[in-house]
């Protein structure tokens, strides 16, 4: 009897490029790094065990790739999931893909992470904190609060006006008690009320209405908040800056 011959099926491209870069983080994983997740309250049932700083070694390697970050998450590992922060396109980013992604977040990096990389630079970011902030989902919460927080220093072009509403969105979420919420309320309030002198003075008014709460979460997000918007560091910069855009860019002729 003769033996069939069974055709072997090529692998599809973005296959073996996902087959690589899991192959690269199992070799740069380390059993230090992942025991140490748990300390920092991340999940390490589908981690390597790999450093970030080594992620973005590899993520410059990759290089800007949409199709590649999609098959990247939909391998659930860890690392993988925080690669695609770095190379996936914000440009080609849709809401339903952030939806998407959100509903799968599980720890706090991977929510702050793909906001501060990733999703503020998109085109649907302020959007989506409307959309967000009021969410049960814990870290989807988080998430829009995360993303605030880092439109803070990367949208160069956002109007005053614009984080006026994020401190509303503030002020009606800071009574929720739940860790990895009420701490990136905390942040994206600290963060408007250093954009420039008007947001902090709005962004400290928000503060002490808070500080003077009868619940505990909301006193402790604007007491914590007041301390640093307040403080001679905060203070200074401001000053700083606003010395610096009044100075005359060139010479009078």
């Amino acid at each position: 009897m003769t033996k069939r011959k069974t055709k072997k099926t090529a692998k599809h491209p973005l296959e073996h490029e996902v087959e690589s870069v899991l192959a690269w983080l199992k070799r740069h994983s380390t059993k230090h790094t992942l025991e140490g997740m748990a300390r920092y309250a991340i999940p390490s049932d589908n981690a390597f065990g790999v450093s970030v700083s080594d992620i973005r070694v590899l993520a410059k390697r990759v290089g800007r790739n949409h199709e590649l970050a999609a098959a990247l998450w939909e391998t659930g590992w860890y690392e993988a999931r925080m690669l695609t922060s770095f190379v996936d396109d914000p440009a080609l980013v849709t809401p339903a893909q952030m939806d998407r992604w959100t509903r799968e977040f599980d720890n706090w990096a991977i929510v702050d992470t793909l906001c501060f990389a990733l999703f503020d630079r998109t085109p649907h970011a302020w959007r989506k904190v409307a959309e967000w902030h009021d969410r049960r989902e814990e870290f989807v919460k988080r998430a829009a609060f995360a993303l605030l927080w880092g439109l803070t220093v990367h949208d160069k072009s956002a109007t005053d006006a614009q984080f006026v509403e994020g401190l509303a969105f503030i002020e009606r979420a800071a009574s929720d008690e739940r860790n990895f919420v009420k701490k990136a309320v905390n942040m994206a309030l600290r963060a408007i009320g250093k954009r420039n002198r008007a947001l902090n003075t709005a962004a400290v008014a928000t503060a002490r209405r808070l500080a003077l709460s009868t619940n505990a979460t909301e006193r402790w997000v604007g007491k914590d908040a007041l301390r640093e918007l307040t403080g001679p560091s905060v203070t200074r910069r401001l000053a700083a800056r606003r010395g610096s855009e009044a100075r005359p860019s060139g010479r009078a002729s």
